[in-house]
């Protein structure tokens, strides 16, 4: 706390007498950064340099290429039970051009950027980043994994095996 406060990092709830606020955040970490860059634990500097071209390609491919859908409004069933209507897949790059916010030169310098992406490249280059950051991260990780465990309990990595009688 005192290393945050000298830094002028303060740490708050989310929003007052609102304590389950906190799954929001996490189910957001569990989409991306648990999806691509798993569980393990990064701090050294080669990690973070790994983990910063990591997401400029994950960017890239969850905004110009990954369509999404937004619920747009409710409707009700025959029943009388509520659900969401969604409007049509779109990628948020669509989405941006179609709210018309751009000037002309943006529109075309992005649209020539992603029309300059290669989707199978992109997914390529995300999978090599990651055997990597797994790799550096895989001593960190053993070695966190804890001692504690009674050795009664087999060892996974050798697998199961049960007597057949």
């Amino acid at each position: 706390m005192d290393w945050a406060g000298e830094r002028g990092i303060f740490f708050t709830r989310s929003r007052p007498y609102k304590k389950n606020d906190q799954a929001t955040i996490e189910s957001k970490n569990n989409h991306l950064v648990r999806r691509y860059a798993f569980h393990f634990r990064y701090d050294s500097s080669d990690e973070r340099v790994l983990l910063n071209r990591l997401w400029k390609l994950v960017g890239d491919r969850l905004n110009y290429l990954t369509p999404t859908i937004k619920p747009v409004d409710y409707a009700s069933t025959r029943s009388g039970r509520r659900r969401r209507v969604y409007d049509k897949p779109r990628t948020p790059f669509d989405r941006l051009l179609a709210s018309r916010v751009l000037s002309p030169a943006q529109e075309a310098e992005l649209t020539a950027y992603r029309d300059s992406l290669n989707p199978a490249h992109l997914a390529r280059e995300i999978h090599e980043l990651q055997i990597r950051l797994t790799l550096l991260a895989q001593e960190k990780t053993e070695r966190m994994e804890p001692a504690s465990i009674p050795s009664a309990l087999p060892d996974v990595r050798k697998g199961i095996h049960v007597k057949v009688s």
